[in-house]
């Protein structure tokens, strides 16, 4: 709806009943005018035709025609204003006699066919008005009687015609129009000053007053309405300069109260001041602390690991010689006690680093489940020494081949399982691994591990994930533990990318889950056991525990074996069966599987596998000597089991002449290393575990030898001089027959980044520098070709003896990182006395100031060269000065380092002399 101002409704309203008043009135009287006009004029021909009728009866009778035409023409004559001509017809519709003959006679005569007018007749024609009337004769039949009633005349003599001219009173009906149209033209001009003069009485005050509430808006608050008025309008004037007074007060008041809060929020705003310096102050005193704490934490925990590690490799060390009862049971305390010792020194290093964030996660291709095998390995001799079933589940959909931190995985899977360990006195320990999604490159799994145990109470579960908290004080007393252990794995979880839960209810056992993302490993070769051979075999499964043996039965369906169950030996089926899995509960503490049992056992299979408790497997030879053929160790998993149902493969497929040594890997595996000592031992190694070796000295030498052989591995340096591995292995992987060769990075600067690039780079695994031969073994079976058997979960290693990062030189270091060959040692020793010379001419030019070309890579060929040679401090010190110059740090600025190397390097050659000879 259009939104009109006051001033224009105000014209409105009084203009509009004006006009229209004065419309209706002037066209009334025109309209009124028009007709009464035509009305006179019509009046006027009738009052001279009429006579006319009657005075020419007497002429038409005798057909006079001068007579009445004289008479025709005096009248039109003297109505000449009005009368345009004036003719007589006969009663044969004839003109008799006109007053114009210079008017076309037909105009007035009537239509052939029209009787004669009996009375007057009026029609209009444009501007044309024309009137009739008949001549009638006034004599009376013959026959008629004086005493009769009259009767209409019926001689008709004729007719008169007279033509009258409308437009004489065209300009008098003008005139009216004109007259009306400027009186209304008049009462709105009227009306127009009367309505301007109300409009400049009622818009002027309230403009004014629009003006001064606009002022008073904009803060002109001493802005008052002025001027007479009347009515309403002062009224609303007195009202306004009210509201006016009253908004000055309270902007009054208002600027008071504002500038008393304002003296207030400075006073605030100072005092703010004060303490923000104060906390500053007080955040970089704690933050300091904190810095002092975390180095105090990482040199306690590594000062105190060191002894005590030789405490614990000592005792073991003892515990192998004779002792006594006493004894043994005495380094049997010392070494538990150490080791919780050593675990609780772990667990505030690692919440120390976490807290600090300087805990960095590895990413490294790993079997997944192997790791996992090694836990629940670890763990069963705790489980079975408390009677607890221990299992592991992994799902045949979860992908094995994966980059990660396997350490780490460990860790979060051996503290969960460790604590359900602890707060279960019976029952079972069930671990679940399961793959949540996965993708080109990634896969997230997601691990639960349930128990039986205690359960924790719903007021104590928001407490767990606090830092040395446990959730009930009795449990932390009896149990032991710094409460750490959560609260690492929860952030090593979240480190990894995922999350970490629980489920608990009191005397109903827990259930701990976390899902974590790994990364594909897309260059890995399968390398899973051949099974078509067990294609149509039976095999009889027998476990007490449901759980066990849903776990092994799940692992049985990825095979082509026929699987009979059943709960316990008495009720299985008397048949024969191929192969014989039986389980002995863990609750058995001494084995009383008779040897009658064990006859009736083999009788029934030509393949007796024996699943035992970690406290029964010393049985395990006696048992194999009465007709088993394997002892496997509980719980069963894909490791252990799979490679027993591959040996069954073995030993019935058709024997195969064998023309090479068995005892080493048929594989031709090339190494490449610039390092000749590095390369010399990774030959030593080789050769006994391969039956080819191929050594190369740089990347070039590598491609050539490549495009003649056909290679089953590649350990490819990373770091050498004029081509790197990187590149060494883009060109080798262009060569036809060797795009499938796996190549396996070997480099002792595999940090997280750089583990990526050389995975994407081509690299199917990688492998550290010290190279250990049991990493070594490992890696060879699992990229063994053919019909290989899958690595399987390596036995749990005693710790190695802590290395003196002070000593000179360590023999017995020498001697481990040679794979225990003395011959192997001394020549490691002596060519790493032989390239020292060329070592110290390069550090002599760059302490003279002449920084000589490639000293970078002749320290890291040093620090290669140490890694073989049981010289940790010469070790430490190119490690040290190695990662100042690719960190950016200029040579200059490292020679207190530098000079420190050469006494080092001093030290070592005369203490080489001493053990050389």
């Amino acid at each position: 709806m259009t939104n009109y101002s006051l001033r224009a409704r105000m014209m409105i309203l009084i203009l509009a009943p004006t006009v229209l008043i004065g419309l209706l009135l002037s066209i009334f009287f025109v309209v009124h005018r028009y007709n009464d006009l035509q009305r006179q004029l019509e009046d006027a021909g009738a009052s001279i035709i009429e006579p006319l009728a009657v005075s020419s009866e007497y002429g038409m009778n005798l057909q006079n025609r001068e007579s009445i035409g004289q008479l025709i023409s005096v009248l039109h004559r003297r109505h000449s204003d009005i009368v345009r001509a004036i003719s007589v017809y006969d009663e044969q519709n004839r003109l008799f006699v006109t007053s114009n003959y210079q008017l076309d006679p037909s105009e007035l005569r009537l239509p052939k066919g029209v009787p004669l007018p009996r009375s007057l007749s009026v029609s209009r024609r444009g501007d044309i008005m024309i009137l009739r009337t008949p001549i009638v004769s006034e004599s009376y039949s013959p026959d008629e009687s004086p005493g009769a009633e009259a009767k209409p005349p019926l001689n008709m003599l004729g007719y008169v015609a007279l033509e009258l001219d409308l437009k004489s009173v065209r300009l008098q009906q003008y005139k009216e129009i004109f007259i009306s149209s400027v009186m209304m033209l008049f009462c709105i001009g009227i009306a127009l000053i009367f309505g301007w003069r109300l409009m400049r009485d009622v818009t002027g005050p309230i403009r004014n007053m629009v003006n001064t509430v606009d002022r008073i808006r904009r803060g002109q608050l001493d802005s008052r309405v002025e001027g007479f008025m009347l009515g309403e309008l002062d009224m609303l004037k007195n009202g306004i300069n009210s509201m006016a007074m009253s908004l000055a007060a309270y902007h009054e008041e208002m600027q008071h109260n504002v500038d008393q809060a304002t003296s207030d929020l400075r006073e605030t705003l100072e005092q703010m001041e004060i303490q923000n310096v104060e906390l500053d102050l007080a955040k970089k005193r704690a933050q300091e602390a904190a810095r002092i704490k975390s180095e105090f934490l990482a040199n306690m925990s590594h000062e105190l690991r060191t002894p005590l590690n030789g405490v614990i490799g000592f005792t073991r060390l003892t515990l192998k010689t004779d002792l006594t009862t006493t004894q043994r049971d005495h380094l049997n305390t010392i070494e538990r006690s150490a080791n919780n010792l050593l675990a609780i020194i772990n667990d505030v290093l690692d919440f120390s680093k976490l807290e600090a964030g300087k805990l960095l996660l590895e990413s490294i291709p790993f079997p997944l489940r192997s790791t996992l095998d090694e836990v629940v390995t670890l763990l069963a001799h705790s489980a079975h020494d408390k009677s607890l079933e221990l299992t592991l589940n992994i799902k045949s959909d979860v992908p094995d081949n994966v980059i990660g931190d396997p350490l780490r995985l460990q860790q979060v899977i051996t503290n969960l399982v460790g604590n359900a360990i602890k707060f279960t006195e019976s029952g079972n320990i069930d671990v679940l691994v399961e793959k949540r999604a996965i993708s080109n490159t990634k896969v997230q799994i997601e691990v639960q591990i349930r128990d039986t145990g205690i359960g924790i109470p719903e007021r104590d579960q928001s407490r767990l994930f606090q830092a040395f908290r446990q959730a009930d004080a009795s449990i932390s007393r009896r149990h032991g533990g710094t409460g750490l252990g959560l609260v690492i794995m929860q952030k090593l979880v979240k480190e990894m990318g995922g999350d970490i839960s629980f489920h608990s209810q009191p005397n109903r056992g827990s259930t701990f889950w976390f899902h974590i993302n790994l990364d594909l490993n897309p260059n890995v070769i399968s390398d899973t056991p051949v099974m078509d051979s067990l294609a149509g075999k039976r095999l009889a499964y027998v476990e007490a525990n449901a759980a066990a043996a849903q776990c092994t039965l799940d692992l049985l369906s990825t095979t082509p074996l026929e699987v009979v169950y059943s709960p316990s030996f008495s009720a299985l089926p008397q048949d024969h069966y191929d192969i014989l899995l039986v389980a002995i509960p863990v609750s058995m503490r001494e084995l009383n599987l008779h040897k009658e049992r064990l006859e009736q056992a083999c009788a029934m299979t030509d393949y007796l596998l024996l699943a035992l408790p970690c406290h029964i497997q010393v049985n395990a030879e006696a048992l194999k000597r009465n007709g088993a053929a394997a002892c496997l160790l509980k719980p069963l998993t894909a490791t252990r089991l799979l490679p027993a149902l591959t040996e069954y493969c073995r030993l019935n497929q058709p024997a195969v002449p064998h023309l090479v040594d068995d005892s080493k890997l048929p594989m031709t595996v090339m190494a490449v290393d610039d390092n000749p000592a590095n390369l010399k031992l990774i030959g030593a190694l080789l050769e006994d575990q391969v039956q080819q070796v191929e050594l190369c000295e740089n990347g070039q030498q590598a491609i050539d030898r490549a495009k003649q052989l056909q290679l089953d591995l590649i350990l490819m340096d990373i770091q050498m001089p004029e081509m790197d591995g990187i590149r060494a292995c883009e060109l080798i992987r262009q060569l036809p027959h060797q795009q499938l060769t796996p190549v396996i990075a070997v480099t002792a600067h595999a940090m997280a980044g750089q583990k990526e690039k050389l995975l994407s780079a081509g690299m199917n695994d990688y492998l550290a520098k010290p190279i250990e031969e049991s990493k070594l073994r490992s890696l060879l079976l699992r990229y063994k070709p053919g019909l290989a058997t899958p690595v399987t979960a390596t036995p749990p290693e005693l710790p190695e003896p802590p290395v003196n990062l002070n000593v000179t030189l360590d023999w017995q270091l020498a001697l481990r990182q040679a794979a225990g060959k003395t011959d192997l040692a001394r020549e490691m020793l002596q060519m790493l006395i032989a390239f020292l010379p060329e070592i110290r001419n390069k550090v002599e030019e760059q302490l003279v100031g002449e920084n000589p070309e490639g000293l970078i890579d002749a320290v890291h060929k040093l620090h290669g060269s140490c890694g073989y040679s049981g010289v940790p401090r010469l070790k430490n010190l190119c490690h040290l000065i190695e990662g100042q110059l690719r960190s950016g740090t200029s040579a200059e600025e490292l020679e207190p380092e530098f000079l420190e190397l050469l006494d080092e390097m001093d030290n070592v050659t005369r203490e080489a002399r001493k053990m050389l000879g």
